[in-house]
């Protein structure tokens, strides 16, 4: 009755920033929308939760001169299908594994933003990957504090399963609104930037395989876990981060070996999109 409807590649991607590097793979059971360029070392990049492979339209051709870049947008979220199966921190890692098969890709270097970064760590520690350095912007990897901790993914498993909420969203998701949304995590965007989430957002595909991610995130396990994460990691912080608490990456280096943490002012959860050159020189 309440059939989502899904960005098309054909129609909402024409314009789609780096289209020239996209294509579709068929890995475990799904299409992905892929995007990879450049030549060197494999470096991996995983987006956050509510994003696409647009989130790294700054950053991925500065990178590609230096290293294989390979992106993609994760299950349910732009134009790669939805999971058939949960969609926790090890059934998302499972997908991208696959995906990471069919493609013959094995990372030198993984780069997450927000969840993505939660994604790439239970990756390497179930040893699906085993790259050299650990990238983490604005890295989401422990579990929100206080009453946020206990009602978030309660809430966000309620909003996923009422077929009403992604579309009563997605209706709202005007530039005004996304705008008002990214500048509560602190950053600031482009006009370029807005569009290309308010495009995504007014889709309710794409809101609900949002909601579904945010609803099974457990982060519990992989806090107890990441003291035994391998690869040397380097957490970029925006300053100004209103989603990921910038104290956070400072309490999580001190329990990985050989971890820094590096900040950069003026720049909020989006710190990538918002200053692409500074995060692409500390990679």
């Amino acid at each position: 009755m309440f059939a989502m409807e899904r960005p098309l590649f054909a129609r909402d991607g024409a314009d789609w920033p780096l289209r020239e590097h996209s294509r579709f793979v068929d890995a475990g059971g799904l299409s992905w929308h892929v995007q990879r360029l450049g030549a060197g070392p494999n470096l991996l990049l995983l987006h956050g939760a509510g994003g696409a492979t647009h989130s790294w339209r700054g950053l991925a051709p500065l990178l590609a001169p230096r290293f294989d870049v390979l992106a993609m947008d994760l299950p349910g979220h732009g134009f790669s299908e939805p999971s058939r199966t949960e969609v926790s921190i090890p059934g998302m890692a499972k997908a991208v594994a696959a995906l990471l098969t069919a493609e013959r890709f094995a990372p030198a270097v993984v780069v997450g933003h927000s969840a993505g970064a939660a994604i790439a760590a239970q990756l390497c520690l179930e040893g699906a990957i085993a790259p050299g350095a650990f990238v983490g912007i604005n890295a989401a990897l422990t579990p929100f504090p206080g009453v946020a901790g206990v009602l978030f993914p309660p809430l966000a498993r309620l909003m996923a399963l009422n077929p009403l909420f992604p579309r009563l969203f997605s209706w709202s998701a005007d530039r005004e609104a996304v705008a008002r949304l990214i500048a509560g995590m602190g950053s600031r965007l482009d006009t370029r930037g807005l569009e290309l989430y308010a495009r995504l957002l007014s889709k309710s595909g794409h809101c609900a395989g949002t909601l579904a991610m945010m609803a099974n995130w457990r982060l519990d396990k992989l806090a107890i876990d990441l003291p035994k994460l391998a690869p040397p990691a380097l957490l970029i912080v925006g300053a100004k981060d209103r989603a990921v608490p910038p104290a956070d990456a400072g309490r999580v280096a001190s329990g990985l070996k050989g971890a820094r943490v590096v900040e950069i002012a003026g720049v909020g959860h989006l710190a990538h999109e918002e200053k692409p050159e500074a995060v692409a020189a500390l990679i």
